[in-house]
């Protein structure tokens, strides 16, 4: 039923600021931008991986009500998690669960971005192993 990962959207209430952040820790500008009525940006979404896959910045006005972080938390392969967790932290973020062996090749790690997300970021062999197998995108 589930092919693959499509969007995975996250909140911020000034989106601008939030693209910016991302932009930053991302190294790419978001190549899709929607403007609320107000001229205020409403969303915007960046590519992101091996396979593009879309991380959207939705006005929190557009959000369903939440008090903390919390939710689905989608974990993103990285090459080297501990300095994408580094890099995290140097740009603001928050520690939200501390880098954990969950099993051989199985290692992850979470952060609270500025904007109350949860970001998931790990190290995946069975990533891997499809990437081996498949070809980066």
């Amino acid at each position: 039923m589930l092919r693959g990962m499509a969007t995975i959207n996250i909140w911020a209430d000034d989106v601008e600021e939030a693209g910016r952040w991302y932009a930053q820790f991302l190294g790419a500008q978001a190549y899709f931008r929607r403007s609320n009525p107000d001229g205020t940006t409403a969303y915007l979404e960046f590519r992101v991986g091996d396979y593009e896959h879309e991380l959207g910045i939705i006005d929190n006005r557009y959000a369903p009500t939440r008090t903390a972080p919390g939710g689905a938390v989608t974990h993103w392969h990285v090459d080297d998690l501990e300095a994408a967790v580094a890099r995290l932290l140097s740009l603001g973020a928050k520690e939200h669960m501390p880098v954990t062996e969950h099993g051989e090749g199985f290692v992850t790690a979470s952060v609270v971005d500025p904007f109350g997300n949860v970001l998931g970021v790990m190290r995946n062999v069975h990533y891997l192993e499809i990437l081996e197998r498949t070809g980066p995108a």
